[in-house]
């Protein structure tokens, strides 16, 4: 149970870099370019949720809260947090440099870190579960970036919100237990 609710969780906080790398793709992207982007993206997917674990650690001395909650609790803030980015409805311009480029990553991967406060909740190594949301930030990454044109044109912001009925369900899971 714990490695589903892993993969749901990476999938729900990997929607919106999904969405992100939709509109990106529109710009005609070299494939090496692309698999730099999504490595690092990876990358930091993978070093974020064990960033946030430690301050959540820190966080939970601090304020004896349940874990679960706080876990809900963090699911219902990374909701808010994709309609926020629904509502602005920024637009992409293309990724120019390295610097850019790590902000992206930087950017899409907060909600990683955001996740990470909470993930003593889910009883599997912080090392398993930052490599699954490592693997499928890549995934997304990747397949957005690579048919973004068409993708976008198809399902555009419906992946914003099959993450926010993701986030949704897991976070009643931990609000109610």
């Amino acid at each position: 149970m714990a490695l589903l609710i892993t993969i749901f969780t990476a999938i729900g906080v990997s929607m919106d870099t999904f969405s992100l790398s939709l509109s990106y793709g529109m710009f005609k992207i070299e494939k090496k370019t692309i698999i730099k982007i999504s490595t690092i993206v990876g990358l930091f997917h993978f070093v974020m949720p064990i960033l946030g674990n430690i301050v959540g650690e820190y966080i939970l001395k601090i304020l004896p809260i349940n874990e679960n909650k706080l876990m809900g609790i963090i699911f219902i803030v990374l909701i808010l947090e994709v309609l926020i980015s629904m509502i602005k409805k920024e637009e992409a311009k293309p990724l120019k440099n390295n610097l850019e480029i790590l902000l992206f990553a930087f950017a899409v991967s907060i909600d990683s870190f955001t996740t990470g406060i909470g993930l003593d909740a889910i009883n599997l190594p912080n090392v398993i579960i930052s490599l699954i949301f490592m693997i499928i930030s890549f995934a997304f990454t990747y397949v957005g970036l690579s048919f973004g044109k068409v993708l976008n044109e198809k399902i555009g912001e419906k992946s914003k919100i099959v993450g926010i009925i993701i986030l949704s369900v897991l976070s009643l899971k931990y609000l109610l237990l």
